[in-house]
């Protein structure tokens, strides 16, 4: 159970506490958590912990204190959880950051700007959790990985944590009679009890900036950290023979070596280096099928991209949804898989790269002595070839990826006690793709954009502006497949506003948004958002942008009890209508969402809400076709979860979207089972369905007498995933990961039909004509269907057979110990299984037994690695 507090602000009543560390006198203490040295006596403890939740501003239940001393190169703290039932104190076994039972954590703002601080926290079985928050408490990450030292135990008073961090992990300048920031807090895990030092109204609108005082911090000087960590990694493939195909032996081998480092330029800044980067020990992205014509969104796994990546970004939209993954910067692209497919006769065969390979990665982050915060990032990937021969013949190569860089830079820098904030960010890729076949990606890509934020009134209210633009260039045939794509879709017939150039070689835009609202102070917020994405505005190449040619206007309101009350420990609604336009005036249409989530006082929770949206018209459904008028609809959601301390906990969701006149109608849902047989081993399951009909389900776009014909069917769609995984926590530093994935998805189609001249005809039906039988007939057996149109007994044109069946599987075992700090050992097992079928129906049996059936491909990988660090 990760213990995040999400509060913002402090009323000015509040007394600000101070405390006073103390300089070692003596020998510094062993660190094995019995806090039983002369240091730690009663007279330099602290305490007066008050209640954060569940009931704010009274005495905990249960006491606890503190103290904090220095060296020359370390801080030590001793925290004491006093608990009157030490029996009852929860120690589940956890990998790091995963923190799960009883937690205590000590938050220090060294920048002393009251926006950053950096977070040391432990379970009471010595789990740690690391973290830097960041922008007041609005971002948090808990990828960064310093190097510290920590140990539990348990005593007949409760249990004691002891901590060394040495300077080096921390970011300061040269110590001033200011101090630092300082916060201590505790979850006492079977009441859910949070108690903090420095007390934090949970209602108001920044956390940072609340801190109370850590002063005598003197006579201490920032240190540079300096760790190099080479790796090496030898792997073996196995998987089936391919008779005839010399790249398919059944077998494959490989060994590579690299170098991760992280240097400190500055106390302030820190460069972190990785050269050849191996990310073999990251989980496999989990199963889809996309049919929609817009890229799926994932999330990044990679440990080298997830540090530090709130400084490294800047989001385009608020709230959840497809839009909410827009960004500047987009990580994923780094390493991507390669755009290019060679071109290949049928007796050819081809060895391709299942993505780029990285060959150096590097960042800057942290702070100028301007108090600026700055962040830079550096990326080169490699030009990829695919292999192409024949059995027994000889070999030749086609780029299928030019060789690339990317640069990614970030500013951001706070005024008037983070009343105001500025922020900057550019990006920057670029192409060689000189003899490579691949003229049609940009040769170059330049994104820019700047962020302003004004609070008023004790940070109650915020003003929020932010603008962006891009510019791509490159070949004609680069700049018309950008104006063709699904982001753009410049060739629709009637966007009067949108002209396709085929003779461009560069497209600029623009975007941004407006937010003015009430953030904190009361359980009422409110307010206003205006977003635009200008027709040419094009992200993608470093960045992610799902749609363009949009002008959303929102409005939102929440409401929050943050006091038990009757049946509920907590309860909050949320409601929000908004309206979209395009950039020709046209109204695209309007929706809105209600929501209300709830945790009672037997710490079950219910979440439930509705969305619905007017009729609409969409855009993008014809793929570059003109717009079409699709009915209104409504999504009814609801989710239920037990008691999350016990040792089974089962929570199950579901929703419902339906369209209006026969549009589509889905059902889909989860259930979620955990459980705990002992501390240190978790087991959880998590099957999902998804079934789906919709009336028009878009095939392929076709010609008939010189007009384009917009083939669709109705689809019969139905999505079955079993997600299990198992983790086996030996000790906090080695520990056994496993999760697999089976997954089928079917999709049977029927009713064949194409777009009428009409698609914003007032009757729905008249949108659309579905061939009669005299106008089509499919051959399953040759994946096809051939349509007579005019029913003149010729063929007019083919639609390629649409129904399909698809299994996967796909798992990882991981195996990770860290033998000695930052130095970890991995010894990872994934295997995969996939089926591909054009029979649209799904039968469980057959599905799995095919599935099962089918050929694996095994990889074994050993990776290790060693620290060096000063």
């Amino acid at each position: 159970m990760t213990l995040i507090l999400n509060v913002f602000g402090q009323p000015s009543d509040i007394p600000i506490k101070s405390y006073k560390a103390q300089k070692l006198k003596s020998q510094a203490p062993v660190i094995d958590g019995i806090l039983d040295e002369e240091l730690w006596s009663d007279e330099n403890r602290t305490g007066d912990f008050m209640q954060f939740q569940p009931h704010e501003g009274i005495a905990p239940s249960q006491e606890t204190e503190f103290a904090i001393h220095f060296d020359n190169n370390n801080i030590y703290v001793g925290i004491w959880a006093y608990d009157s039932s030490p029996d009852s104190i929860s120690r589940r076994l956890t990998r790091r950051d995963n923190i799960d039972g009883d937690v205590i954590g000590v938050d220090f703002d060294s920048y002393h700007d009251h926006r950053t601080s950096f977070g040391f926290w432990v379970s009471s079985s010595g789990v740690k959790l690391d973290r830097i928050m960041s922008g007041d408490g609005s971002n948090e990450d808990d990828s960064w990985d310093p190097n510290w030292f920590v140990k539990t135990s348990i005593n007949d008073d409760g249990w004691t944590a002891e901590m060394k961090i040495p300077l080096s992990q921390l970011r300061f300048e040269n110590a001033s009679t200011e101090g630092w920031g300082l916060n201590v807090m505790r979850l006492v895990f079977r009441t859910e009890e949070v108690s903090v030092w420095q007390r934090i109204p949970r209602g108001s609108s920044g956390f940072v900036h609340n801190y109370g005082h850590l002063t005598g911090i003197t006579d201490i000087s920032p240190k540079k950290q300096f760790d190099i960590t080479p790796y090496t990694v030898v792997s073996t493939e196995r998987y089936e023979k391919t008779e005839g195909n010399p790249f398919a032996t059944g077998k494959d081998y490989s060994y590579t070596a690299g170098l991760d480092a992280k240097i400190g330029i500055t106390n302030n800044l820190t460069l972190d280096l990785s050269v050849n980067p191996d990310f073999g020990q990251v989980e496999a992205d989990p199963s889809q099928v996309n049919l929609t014509a817009y890229e799926t969104f994932f999330e990044e796994k990679r440990p080298f991209f997830i540090e530090g990546r709130s400084i490294l970004s800047m989001p385009l939209m608020i709230g959840d949804g497809d839009m909410a993954n827009e960004n500047l910067f987009y990580t994923r692209r780094i390493g991507r898989r390669p755009h290019g497919y060679p071109n290949m006769s049928n007796d050819e065969y081809a060895d391709l790269p299942a993505f780029t390979r990285i060959l150096g990665a590097g960042k800057v982050t942290g702070k100028t002595e301007k108090g600026w915060s700055v962040g830079l990032l550096e990326s080169v990937t490699a030009e990829e070839k695919a292999e192409i021969a024949f059995d027994g013949g000889d070999s030749r190569y086609e780029a299928i990826e030019p060789l690339t860089n990317y640069l990614i830079g970030t500013v951001h820098k706070d005024y008037n006690q983070g009343n105001t904030v500025i922020a900057g960010m550019i990006t920057s890729t670029s192409r060689r793709l000189d003899n490579t076949n691949l003229e049609y990606l940009h040769k170059s890509a330049y994104t820019g954009g700047f962020d302003f934020t004004q609070f008023f009134k004790n940070k109650t209210y915020l003003l929020s502006m932010k603008t962006y633009f891009s510019q791509v260039s490159g070949t004609e045939e680069a700049i018309t497949r950008t104006q063709q794509s699904p982001t753009h879709y410049f060739q629709r017939p009637d966007a009067d506003h949108l002209t396709l150039d085929t003779t461009r070689t560069s497209l600029i835009g623009n975007g941004g948004s407006i937010m003015l609202g009430k953030v904190g102070n009361s359980p009422l917020n409110f307010g206003g958002f205006i977003n635009w994405k200008t027709p040419g505005v094009e992200l993608n190449d470093v960045g992610y942008i799902r749609s363009t040619d949009e002008l959303f206007t929102i409005l939102w309101a929440s409401y929050r009890f943050y006091e038990p009350f009757s049946i509920f420990r907590t309860l909050s609604f949320n409601s929000s209508l908004w309206s979209a336009f395009d950039f020709g005036g046209v109204y695209n249409g309007s929706g809105a969402n209600i929501n209300a989530n709830s945790q009672f006082k037997n710490f079950w929770s219910l979440n439930l809400g509705v969305s619905g949206r007017t009729e609409s018209l969409s855009t993008g459904m014809l793929r570059g076709g003109p717009s079409f008028i699709t009915p209104a609809s409504l999504t009814p959601f609801v989710r239920v979860n037990t008691d999350a301390r016990k040792k089974l906990v089962f929570g199950i969701s579901g929703f419902a979207p339906t369209s209006f006149e026969g549009h589509s109608q889905t059902v889909g849902g989860e259930i979620s089972l955990s459980y705990r047989p002992f501390n240190m081993m978790t087991i959880s399951l998590d099957p999902n369905i998804m079934l789906n009909k919709s009336n028009l389900q878009y095939i392929e776009e076709n010609s008939f007498n010189g007009d384009s014909r917009y083939i669709f069917g109705s689809i019969d769609q139905k999505v079955l995933g079993i997600s299990l995984r198992l983790n086996l926590t030996i000790t906090p530093d080695l520990t056994i990961q496993y999760w697999g994935q089976p997954f089928i998805a079917s999709g049977k189609y029927s009713n064949i039909k194409m777009i009428t001249d009409d698609p914003l005809a007032s009757e729905y039906g008249d949108r659309y004509h579905e061939f009669t039988d005299d106008q089509i007939v499919c051959y399953e057996d040759d994946d096809y269907c051939a349509v007579d149109e005019n029913v003149d007994g010729q063929v007019d044109y083919n639609i390629e057979y649409p129904d399909f069946n698809v299994k996967e599987f796909k798992s990882n075992l991981v195996a990770r110990w860290e033998y000695r700090p930052g130095s970890v050992f991995y010894l990872v097992w994934s295997q995969g299984r996939s089926q591909y079928n054009s029979y649209g129906n799904m039968s469980l049996g057959r599905d799995f037994g095919d599935m099962y059936g089918s050929s694996p491909q095994n990889v074994f990988l050993l990776k290790f690695s060693y620290r060096f660090g000063l």
